[in-house]
């Protein structure tokens, strides 16, 4: 089957190219086979204030065409403005007139270049101030700016950015609403800050900003930490955020975003592009996986009783592919695609059967499944503990008792399974300690446990160091996972426990 192209087009952000002058860093993305260029402007590559700027937009213009380069414009150039204070003035400082100002110049730089969209961001509240104020100062000031650029006919797009007022896509929602939801005001997605800030994550991000989404960043991240990573280094899921740009049919620009990686520039944008498109190969299987998760909500929603089968048919529609072939070769640890698919099917359930349905539908698609299935129901549970801090007690009950029972079979499949957010959230200590302790004895890695750190105490190290002991006795060698819990009591016994004991 021939792959289908990709709606979008894929970008690089100028600000990871910043040791390149600006010429030669378009021939650069263009020769590595990018349709479309972020240009952060300022230092080093395009000063908006530079007495000649009709001039170089003039012949930037014509290199743009030639290479066949889309541009988006972007606007968050650190120290342009104030060179001691980054990001600063921002629209949220009692006083901005500059940056108002330099948004107006990055307008009329966006009609010259006949660009995307001009992306902006809110700024940090300055100390002191009250999120009312900062609010009334947003809503005035981009008030103008909107006006200013619907009279160019110029797209504004604005950037959710963990820690700025507007630090979620509902936030920007709202901005919008609160101007009366002008046409020319749209959203940029940077699908590394929603594992940070986005309560839906990334799929949930993209789909909330919807038919509104006018620009997309790439990077990684990994939670509560507000870090751009190359692919791979974070806990973003690429595949399926292509995916859902796909379902979404976004056909702007979707520009990678390395901003502190300009000394490898050059490997960097190549490596991107080939994860990106490797990504959007396996997104195929996700795109047929959130077909079939919507197909099969309506089926269940229309019919409860239609779950057993659907459930049951789901390794035959969606495959057996391990998620992580690279590390899990087998799919025992991370997971199958249809694993994946069941365990986000029930999580969706949560908030479509009562909870005694939901509880009585785990018990019997756990108790009538194959392995294959019962993997998919604690991987449910799993999606299940991770959309809602507070499950019902009855979900709860039965949840424990398929996790307690999946713990007691030497299936490395299950029980990796069974010690993911569900089992951090409600195991209890005792039994949550031996859950860890089987996965050493069957040679599985403890990155399957969800909160290891979190949980670990004196006992778990106390019980690890036994277990080291007997092997050094007799001859056997300690892996690095019995170490790792030698070096992991930060806590008492009674700590751990009562950490956990409100979830």
């Amino acid at each position: 089957m021939t792959e289908s192209p990709m709606p979008f087009s894929l970008g690089y952000g100028t600000n990871g190219l910043t040791d390149h002058p600006l010429p030669v860093a378009l021939e650069l993305l263009a020769e590595q086979g990018y349709g479309a260029v972020a240009l952060t402007l300022g230092h080093p590559h395009l000063d908006p204030f530079a007495a000649d700027l009709d001039a170089q937009l003039q012949a930037l213009r014509v290199t743009l065409s030639e290479l066949n380069l889309r541009v988006v414009i972007e606007t968050g150039t650190r120290f342009l403005l104030d060179p001691r204070h980054k990001h600063r003035p921002a629209l949220v400082d009692e006083e901005a007139a500059s940056r108002v100002d330099f948004l107006h110049r990055a307008v009329d730089i966006a009609a010259a270049l006949e660009a995307e969209c001009v992306s902006f961001f809110s700024g940090v509240l300055p100390e002191g101030t009250s999120p009312d104020t900062g609010w009334q100062r947003l809503t005035e000031r981009v008030a103008g700016v909107v006006e200013y650029a619907a009279g160019t006919g110029v797209l504004l797009a604005v950037e959710p950015e963990p820690g700025m007022l507007v630090e979620t896509v509902s936030d920007a929602l709202h901005l919008r609403a609160e101007l009366g939801d002008p046409d020319n005001l749209r959203i940029t997605v940077d699908i590394g800050h929603c594992v940070v800030v986005e309560p839906d994550g990334v799929r949930g991000a993209l789909l909330q900003a919807g038919p509104l989404l006018a620009n997309v960043q790439l990077d990684d991240m990994r939670p509560h930490a507000h870090e751009h990573l190359p692919f791979g280094e974070g806990t973003v899921d690429l595949p399926l955020a292509l995916a859902t740009l796909a379902e979404l049919d976004y056909r702007g620009v979707a520009a990678v975003e390395l901003p502190r990686h300009s000394y490898d520039a050059p490997g960097l944008a190549a490596r991107s592009i080939a994860a990106l498109r490797d990504a959007w190969t396996e997104s195929g299987t996700s795109r047929e996986s959130e077909r079939w998760l919507q197909e099969s909500t309506t089926a269940i929603a229309a019919d409860p009783s239609a779950l057993t089968t659907i459930f049951a048919q789901a390794g035959r529609r969606l495959g057996r592919m391990p998620l992580r072939p690279d590390a899990d070769p087998t799919g025992a640890l991370f997971g199958t695609t249809s694993d994946s698919a069941r365990g986000r099917l029930l999580g969706r359930l949560g908030e479509l059967l009562p909870p005694e349905e939901l509880a009585l539908a785990l018990s019997a698609l756990y108790d009538g499944g194959d392995s294959a299935e019962r993997r998919g129901v604690l991987r449910g549970l799993a999606a299940l503990a991770t959309r809602s801090p507070k499950l019902p007690d009855v979900v709860v009950n039965a949840g424990l008792r398929l996790t307690s029972e999946a713990l007691r079979t030497n299936e490395s499949g299950l029980v990796a399974a069974a010690v993911g957010p569900f089992a951090a959230a409600h195991l209890d200590q005792h039994s949550w300690r031996h859950a860890v302790l089987k996965l050493v004895f069957m040679g599985v890695s403890l990155s399957a446990v969800t909160d290891l750190q979190e949980r670990a105490d004196d006992e778990l190290a106390r019980m690890a160091g036994d277990f080291a002991a007997e092997r050094t006795a007799a001859g056997r060698p300690v892996t690095d996972d019995v170490t790792l819990l030698l070096g992991s009591s930060h806590s008492t016994t009674s700590q751990g426990e009562a950490s956990h004991a409100h979830l």
